[in-house]
C-alpha cells in the first residue's frame, strides 16, 4: 500500500481524519502481531503505516492549534 500524501489528508474533515487514524492504528497493531508470528511478508509496510499515522496526528494537531 502506498503512503498517503499530506495534501490528500488535509482535504478530509476532522471526523474522517479521526476515523483514518483509528483504522491505521488498528492495522498497525494487527501487522505487529503478524510480524511477531512470522506471517508478515512486507515488513516495509509497517514503516509506511507509522509515517501515515504521524502525518494524521500532525494535521490534527495543526487544526487544534489554529482554533
Amino acid at each position: 500500500m502506498k503512503a498517503r500524501k499530506s495534501e490528500d489528508l488535509r482535504k478530509l474533515n476532522d471526523a474522517d481524519l479521526s476515523m483514518n487514524l483509528k483504522d491505521s492504528q488498528e492495522t498497525l497493531t494487527n501487522l505487529r502481531f503478524k510480524k511477531t508470528l512470522g506471517e508478515l511478508e512486507n515488513t516495509a509496510y509497517l514503516a509506511t503505516l507509522r509515517r501515515d499515522i504521524a502525518r494524521i496526528n500532525t494535521i490534527i494537531g495543526e487544526r487544534q492549534r489554529s482554533k
